[in-house]
């Protein structure tokens, strides 16, 4: 009887989810505007989930952002009508790619700075290494130490 309850529980849990994640049908006139319509959604951020597009998020205001999309391609919008409207309601977060303008010259010039940052340290070691040459690391009193303590050490080793 047992089995059967919890079988029941997780076929409910299921409908329940299922019914949940219904997707809206919205009618369009050719497939192209739909596969415009798809590529908008995908293109823009949920304010609410973060890291996910409003096309993947189940969150209310992402159902209302594509129905705002839905609703302004209806009328004749054109691609950056669309985003210049939603990104003036939520702020440039909503756009994956923002635009390259002054306040967004670090974000985008960034992942360069960090790249030719990295290249500078690795000559700089590259460098210094052979600027050193074949100068040994460790004087030969340091190392004739070094020995000796590791001589010890497995002598001490093979006693166990």
């Amino acid at each position: 009887m047992r089995v059967f309850y919890a079988a029941l529980f997780v076929v409910l849990a299921f409908a329940g989810q299922a019914s949940a994640d219904v997707a809206e049908v919205y009618d369009f006139a050719t497939r192209a505007e739909e596969q415009r319509y798809q590529q908008l959604i995908s293109e823009l951020r949920c304010p609410k989930c973060q890291n996910q597009n409003i096309a993947d998020s189940n969150a209310p205001i992402s159902k209302d952002m594509r129905d705002e999309v839905y609703r302004m391609m209806q009328d004749g919008a054109s691609n950056d009508d669309i985003v210049g409207a939603l990104v003036d309601r939520f702020g440039e977060f909503v756009q994956y790619k923002p635009p390259l303008d002054k306040r967004t010259i670090v974000l985008w010039a960034f992942p360069a700075i960090a790249t030719l940052g990295g290249l500078l340290v690795v000559v700089g070691v590259i460098w210094r290494a052979r600027r050193r040459g074949g100068e040994p690391a460790l004087s030969a009193e340091d190392r004739a130490r070094a020995e000796q303590i590791l001589a010890s050490q497995s002598k001490s080793d093979r006693q166990r």
